[in-house]
């Protein structure tokens, strides 16, 4: 697939509605859903590949995400060894993941603090219970103030990146969108070196 000819700048900026798009259709399957990893395609190079997708693409110098069948984190190794082992091609000019989280007041946060701490004082009791990062999930999982969310963060080859995270909304209470570029720094980090590699 050729590059397009559009420049990385055209496609920063459509990098934050590609990663809406996908925030979007992760949406509408509902919550319970595994990490999903996106490849982010120049559109008009994906027309140009497969022309009978133009009618079903928006013209212009935008992105379209192509969906990964979705990431199995149930083994040992975890999310970030899965994503240390992905390369993409020249001519996917991004990526994206999508995945769900627990979100914690910053009064929890503290308290996860504290735990996590003594649990690294304690080895013996860090061992028994497992890692600190397992000893830290269970923590966020089990804490009443605990918030359900879904996390989208889109890189770009350029460095140039995208977070977007929904929480979910409390009994009639509407879901809360917060779009912020600094919500993930190990996630972009992770995803941009899939991009190097």
């Amino acid at each position: 697939m050729n590059q397009s000819p559009a420049s990385p700048s055209v496609w920063s900026r459509a990098l934050p509605a590609a990663v809406r798009e996908i925030e979007e259709f992760i949406f509408n399957s509902g919550w319970d859903q595994p990490p999903r990893l996106f490849a982010l395609v120049p559109t008009a190079d994906l027309v140009a590949a497969e022309p009978t997708l133009a009618d079903r693409l928006p013209s212009g110098d935008g992105l379209t995400p192509i969906a990964q069948d979705p990431l199995d984190e149930a083994g040992s190794a975890g999310l970030a060894a899965v994503l240390e082992g992905i390369c993409w091609p020249d001519g996917v000019s991004g990526c994206a993941l999508a995945q769900e989280i627990v979100v914690l007041p910053p009064a929890a946060e503290a308290e996860l603090d504290r735990a996590v701490a003594e649990a690294e004082l304690d080895r013996a009791a860090a061992e028994a219970g497992g890692t600190v990062d397992e000893l830290a999930t269970r923590f966020a999982r089990n804490h009443p103030d605990r918030r359900e969310a879904r996390l989208v963060v889109g890189v770009l080859r350029n460095g140039e990146h995208c977070c977007l995270l929904r929480i979910r909304g409390l009994a009639d209470q509407p879901d809360e969108l917060v779009e912020h570029a600094d919500l993930a720094p190990n996630m972009v980090t992770a995803l941009r070196y899939t991009l190097e590699a």
